[in-house]
Formats: C-alpha cells, structure tokens, sequence
C-alpha cells in the first residue's frame, strides 16, 4: 500500500504530497476531486474507499506569503547545492548546513547566519568562523526573496506510475556531484 497521495493545486501543477490519510479528508470534505487510484482500497465498518494516488484541489488556495520558509532543503537550492567555502557541488546527503557564526558564539539559526557546506569544510571549519578557521565565504548568507522551482526528486525512489502523467517534465534525480 502506498502511504503517499500526490496533491495537485486547481490549474492541475503538482503542489505536494501527502499522506494518502490527508487525501481521504479533503475528498471526504468535498475540498479535491480524485483523479487516479491505487489498486488498495481502505475499509470501514460502513464504508470502503479506493486509496487516493492523485488528487486536485477544487479551488485555488490563496495563502499570505510570509517570504521563503527556513528549512535546510532552501538553504541548499538557495546556494544552489554548492559548498559555501570550497564551491563543490554535492548531492543533499553529502551536504551540512554551518552557522558562519557559530551558537556557541552567539550565531543564531537563520537565513542570515546559515550556509550550505560539504562535510570535510563544516568539519575543517569546527566551532570557529570563518576568519578563524582560514576559510573564506563564497557569498555571504542572505534571506532569499524567492527560490528556483526545482523538480520535484525522489530521493532515487520510483514514483508511482499514477502520478507520472502530472508529474511529466518536473522529476528529476537528486543532484549530481559536479566540480
């Protein structure tokens, strides 16, 4: 059984996934059509529903943009997957985020203090900034106004054949480790 269920926003775009638990609420509020369904099906005493693979929202959500949300995935497209001293490209799993000025010093977690860094640099760097560790900053850390729309990666998973209709031309592998 799958436990994922791709939501779609009303002009049909991939918006997220969810779990497919989430799917069966907003179906059952009348808030998203179904689209496609996995062979599985879930039972209740009085009711037995096919699991939601694809679903699409029937109205636009407009919410209040509040600026780009801080999590370690922005950090990494805002410096573009790339070591903010050494400038090596990686893939996610071999990429750390480093406060420039570390907590111990009063570095606080945060799009000003945070930058992307390989392993062997956040380990070179330490609990030390970065004149003292001898290392320079390719750029300083920023809040970013906006981030590129990046195709949506998997983790090297195989998605599900339902959604591969919507998700045409926006899957990608995770990035590559490029000099």
């Amino acid at each position: 059984m799958s436990e994922h269920t791709l939501l779609l926003n009303s002009w049909m775009l991939p918006h997220r996934i969810i779990p497919w638990q989430e799917a069966i609420t907003l179906w059952y509020l009348g808030k998203v059509d179904v689209l496609e369904e996995y062979d599985d099906v879930v039972s209740s005493p009085s009711l037995t529903v096919p699991l939601p693979a694809v679903v699409r929202l029937r109205r636009q959500v407009v919410g209040v943009r509040r600026g780009v949300k801080f999590s370690r995935a922005n950090v990494f497209s805002r410096d573009g997957y790339q070591c903010q001293y050494c400038g090596l490209k990686k893939a996610r799993g071999e990429l750390s985020f480093d406060h420039v000025l570390p907590r111990t010093h009063g570095g606080r977690t945060g799009w000003d203090n945070i930058v992307t860094a390989c392993r062997p640099c956040n380990l070179k760097k330490r609990n030390r900034t970065p004149e003292q560790a001898g290392m320079r900053l390719l750029r300083p850390p920023a809040r970013p106004t906006s981030l590129p729309i990046e195709p949506m990666s998997f983790g090297g998973r195989e998605i599900p054949s339902e959604w591969r209709f919507y998700c045409a031309g926006m899957v990608s592998p995770a990035p590559s480790n490029a000099a």
